[in-house]
């Protein structure tokens, strides 16, 4: 049971963490027309769970149970593939092909990168 309590507030910090963030820079870049808000989360979820996975798998500076509380919890909740996916398709249903296109490549490219950082600084 506390397993799931640990998740469950992990989630409710990442989610609103993710909607602020993503607020913020979508109303401060509103000009920009790409979706900043889910990029820039879903690249700062990406190498944050790297720093973590060698900070608590292979460091063991963290404890364990901050793995639910911060892996599956707070970033589960903070990063979003759903968005991510549904812009993309937005895009694309737009007839923005090539803007998509850039967007779900250097989304993907940018978060592989950001996890290894994240990794190799964690290091």
């Amino acid at each position: 049971m506390q397993v799931y309590l640990l998740i469950a507030l992990g989630g409710a910090c990442g989610a609103l963490s993710r909607y602020g963030i993503g607020r913020a820079v979508n109303i401060y870049l509103a000009q920009v027309h790409w979706p900043l808000g889910t990029f820039a989360v879903n690249i700062a979820g990406s190498f944050t769970i790297g720093a973590l996975y060698v900070l608590i798998t292979e460091k063991s500076t963290i404890h364990t149970d901050w793995r639910y509380v911060l892996m599956v919890g707070f970033l589960g909740a903070f990063t979003t593939f759903s968005t991510f996916s549904l812009e993309s398709v937005a895009m694309l249903e737009a007839g923005k092909v090539a803007l998509a296109l850039l967007y779900m490549s250097a989304t993907l490219a940018s978060c592989v990168i950001g996890c290894w950082l994240g990794m190799s600084l964690a290091r």
